[in-house]
């Protein structure tokens, strides 16, 4: 199952726990798109590891965290005065919104081969 949105980057620990990462960061258009996306790989993850979801150190075969983040950005005119030494700034309205999803599951090594032999992921960590 393939991902145009979602790019993971795997590391793993000396006790073989790993660790999945995945930003993406888009304009409004695609935000339906990579929830699709997220939801795909959520889905796949308590579906194949049903009732096993939960912090590793605790028993759990995974768990993961989802953040959202909502970002505007303004251009400013800028001007120096050079008799005054001084700059003046002066606002411009905001720009387009970027929305920035970063997705990270950790998991056993059962449960990162899986994921990885999923979504076609290189299987060299």
């Amino acid at each position: 199952m393939t991902l145009d949105y979602l790019v993971f980057d795997y590391s793993e620990d000396p006790e073989g726990a790993g660790t999945l990462e995945a930003t993406a960061s888009t304009w409004p258009e695609q935000v339906p798109a990579v929830q699709a996306e997220l939801a795909r790989v959520l889905d796949w993850a308590f579906t194949a590891f049903a009732g096993r979801r939960g912090p590793l150190e605790e028993g759990g075969d995974w768990d993961y965290d989802l953040q959202g983040l909502l970002e505007f950005t303004a251009s400013q005119a800028v001007q120096y005065d050079e008799l005054r030494r001084r700059f003046s700034v002066e606002p411009r309205p905001a720009g387009k919104p970027r929305h920035t999803y970063t997705l990270a599951l950790s998991g056993t090594g059962e449960f990162c081969a899986a994921f990885r032999a999923q979504f076609g992921l290189d299987e060299s960590p």
